[in-house]
């Protein structure tokens, strides 16, 4: 949903930006709407390269899985796929509404999303979707499809979705797979013959644990990369989160081939899987949050910190890089706030977000949501979080 011909600024530097058809314009139309800001400074609007909107409901008392998980593998199992196995509608929409307002008013503009709930899984995109739509986020998505739960026909379930998906002005769709450890060669195939038909990429988990890269090797592969690779599952453009445990070699080859390599500092510290060091190889790096808030801002001071403690000083640009990579996904121009690129952008004061515009509508006024009522969204989201943790507390 295009917001119309918007003119923004000028800001306390001088600058405007004109936005018509939801991109960036030399100049704005005789009779466009203005948003003054004076005091207020013009930035682009932020772009989470990586996250879970289904995982929106944990901030909200998920109770502590028991025993406590002793490794990455054991985190997967006892907390976030059991989450998504409890999904059901009501709870994947409070999720993502909730996750989305959060986000536009943290001065996040675009996210780029990977999901999965086994027990929703037709439909689920268009929740998804809808919530981009409804609130004023830009957003690519994808099912990531998996066999861990019900074998291939889960995961050709779960490539079917990701067909399902109808592009827009603030939605594309993209191809997903959970991770290499947990799908056939067959579905490998599956997902890269599908991207290719449907002229989009894959998003998937790589070497985000070594237990990722020791199934690969147990396979007869060098690593989960190489098998990705040599079973056309990936195509240029294809996002591949973490790369925690990939080698500089292994990094460089996926630049070769066009791939875009998203860094999750929150949640691989979370996680204890490690420092994603050797991204420092890689050009395209953009900066992801893999579920935690997108609060780009707070994710931007972890990678710096993290950064330094690994002797990492190759680090800065990954926020940045973000624009490119979503710029390549909506037909834009990379540089944001040029003529050409997408109509998103922010104005803060003294730090703080005080509007957002996404596709040229203002989401966020004053500080506040515009799009829907931020406080209702919050209240639904308390409300399905407890009901969810019924549910997952229910499951064997």
């Amino acid at each position: 949903m295009s917001g119309g011909a918007l003119v923004v600024g000028p800001d306390r530097r001088g600058r405007t930006v004109a936005i018509a058809g939801g991109r960036v314009v030399a100049e704005a139309p005789a009779g466009a709407r203005v948003l003054r800001c004076e005091a207020g400074e013009i930035r682009p609007g932020a772009v989470c390269a990586h996250t879970h909107l289904y995982s929106g409901l944990a901030p909200y008392g998920m109770p502590p899985p028991s025993p406590p998980p002793e490794d990455f593998l054991q985190i997967l199992e006892r907390v976030w796929w059991r989450l998504d196995r409890a999904l059901d509608e009501a709870a994947l929409r409070a999720s993502a509404r909730d996750y989305l307002a959060n986000a536009l008013l943290a001065g996040t503009t675009s996210l780029v999303d990977h999901h999965e709930s086994p027990n929703l899984v037709e439909g689920s995109l268009a929740v998804l979707a809808e919530a981009c739509e409804a609130l004023g986020v830009r957003g690519f998505l994808c099912y990531g499809a998996t066999e861990r739960n019900g074998g291939i026909e889960e995961a050709r379930r779960g490539l079917a979705e990701c067909r399902r998906v109808r592009p827009s002005a603030l939605v594309r769709g993209g191809v997903g797979l959970h991770a290499s450890f947990t799908v056939s060669d067959q579905t490998i195939r599956s997902a890269g013959e599908l991207a290719r038909e449907l002229a989009t990429v894959v998003h998937v988990h790589v070497a985000e644990d070594r237990a990722d890269v020791e199934d690969a090797r147990r396979r007869g592969w060098d690593g989960p990369l190489e098998r990705l690779l040599t079973l056309g599952g990936l195509v240029p453009g294809s996002i591949l989160a973490h790369g925690v445990h990939l080698s500089p070699a292994q990094v460089r080859v996926a630049g070769e081939r066009g791939c875009w390599l998203v860094q999750n500092p929150r949640s691989n510290e979370g996680n204890r899987v490690g420092y994603a060091g050797a991204l420092r190889h890689a050009a395209r790096v953009a900066l992801g949050t893999d579920g935690w808030p997108a609060d780009m801002a707070a994710e931007e001071a972890a990678l710096e910190r993290l950064a330094e403690a690994n002797r990492d000083d190759r680090w800065s640009g990954r926020l940045t890089a973000g624009h490119a990579l979503v710029a390549e996904r909506f037909g834009a121009v990379p540089e944001p706030l040029a003529p050409g690129a997408l109509g998103d952008l922010v104005v803060r004061e003294q730090g703080r977000v005080r509007s957002v515009v996404v596709e040229g509508r203002v989401v966020v006024e004053d500080g506040r949501l515009a799009t829907g009522d931020a406080g209702a969204i919050g209240a639904e989201a308390r409300r399905e979080a407890a009901r969810l943790w019924r549910r997952m507390a229910a499951m064997r």
